[in-house]
């Protein structure tokens, strides 16, 4: 194992994680919302709808090509680092964003999620190159549990400045965390010896390669069953981040402030589901584990339809958290149990094109019901519920993703490897 290169990893885990934390799925989501656009009658939820289904559009339909240019041409470095400062300068400039300022809160929100989630394309596709396969479980959970440590330092950071009613600072503040956190990976994290090509060519061969790389999803079945299942439940997952601290302001009276401590409970929750299903996940294999959280996150769905105090909130959120890591992690090293060598960043690239695609729906679908039920979320949160039953059916035909090192030894075998 590359212990530099791991703690530098998971390093870039915990930087990212300050936008995620404060800017997707708590302040400036509940501040645009409520705040810049109003969502008495769910104009917020739509306009936030908006920011993150066309954010993930944009990532869904460059990351295919961007993984392949990055294999090609060996700019998996520089384009880490020219989507996480495009996120920072998203984030810092969020600052600016007063009430009635839709449109310019709409842009910085979409360029930032651009930014973040077009960075963990080529974040991800390290991965296989940092440990032994019967090791990638564990370090990809460890990346998460670190992740999560980022998301409650950010959190408590931001907290003063929303008591001072200045959440301009708190944008401010986390763009310097992620920015200064990114600083590891950057000087660490190398570009693995390949051969490589000129940008333009590059970016020719890249759409060879993504066309390839589908008809190779099409022929494996295994992974195009992963596919499916991964289009489905990680909408889910996206559109329940990104909506609960708008539902828990909006629908339960959550002011700015207590939805970082509810927020910090889900993380500290999330951090030990990492942590606890990481040896399960090489030892079970990760299939068994998605699964397992996936019926979790369905029953939560349901509950949180029912809630009616912020206690209730409370436990529901630390339920949801506990399978939020072990969902994330699991799913991550399960694509690497099932990717042929040479390919990371092309699937990863799909990877990002299914989960962010499918991210597309999921924040529609919640605005529209909340929208045109008056304001009532609740409807909007059972209709996710069906997202994870859906990728369960699916993500059961499955059948690779056992235990990580038998996996790696199996897949050396057929030659897939």
């Amino acid at each position: 194992m590359k212990r530099g290169q791991v703690i530098a990893w998971v390093l870039y885990d915990f930087a990212s994680a300050a936008f995620a934390a404060v800017i997707m799925a708590t302040i400036y989501s509940a501040y645009y919302a409520q705040h810049v656009v109003g969502n008495a009658d769910g104009a917020g939820d739509l306009w936030w709808g908006r920011v993150v289904s066309v954010s993930m559009a944009v990532v869904a339909v460059t990351a295919p090509f961007l993984g392949a240019l990055a294999d090609r041409s060996g700019l998996r470095r520089r384009l880490l680092i020219a989507f996480t400062l495009l996120s920072v300068g998203a984030t810092a400039l969020m600052a600016s964003v007063a009430p009635g300022m839709i449109l310019w809160g709409f842009v910085l929100g979409v360029l930032g999620n651009v930014g973040f989630e077009g960075a963990l394309v080529y974040y991800n596709a390290y991965l296989p190159g940092l440990a032994p396969p019967g090791l990638q479980g564990r370090v990809s959970a460890w990346g998460f549990a670190v992740g999560y440590a980022g998301s409650i330092v950010a959190l408590l950071v931001a907290l003063p400045f929303v008591r001072a009613e200045a959440v301009g600072g708190a944008f401010l503040a986390t763009a310097a965390l992620f920015a200064g956190f990114s600083l590891p990976a950057f000087l660490v994290l190398h570009t693995p010896p390949e051969p490589t090509m000129p940008a333009r060519e590059a970016l020719r061969e890249g759409g060879r390669d993504v066309r390839e790389g589908l008809r190779l999803i099409l022929r494996h079945r295994d992974l195009r069953r992963f596919f499916a299942a991964y289009l489905f439940y990680e909408d889910g997952v996206n559109t329940v981040v990104a909506f609960s601290a708008i539902f828990a302001a909006q629908t339960l009276g959550f002011p700015l402030a207590q939805l970082i401590g509810l927020y910090v409970v889900v993380q500290v929750s999330a951090l030990l589901g990492a942590l606890a299903w990481s040896w399960p996940t090489d030892r079970l294999g990760p299939r068994p584990v998605v699964m397992i959280t996936l019926a979790q996150w369905a029953a939560v769905t349901v509950a949180a339809f029912f809630v009616q105090t912020p206690g209730q909130f409370y436990v529901l959120a630390v339920a949801a958290g506990t399978g939020l890591g072990a969902v994330q992690a699991a799913s991550r090293t399960l694509l690497v149990t099932l990717t042929p060598r040479g390919m990371e960043a092309r699937m990863f690239g799909f990877y990002a094109l299914c989960g962010k695609s499918a991210a597309i729906m999921g924040p529609l679908l919640f605005g529209t019901i909340s929208h045109a039920a008056g304001g009532n979320q609740r409807l909007g949160i059972l209709a996710l519920g069906a997202f994870f039953v859906i990728g369960l059916g699916l993500l059961a035909r499955v059948e690779g993703g056992g235990p990580t090192g038998r996996a790696a030894e199996e897949r050396a075998a057929t030659g897939a490897a």
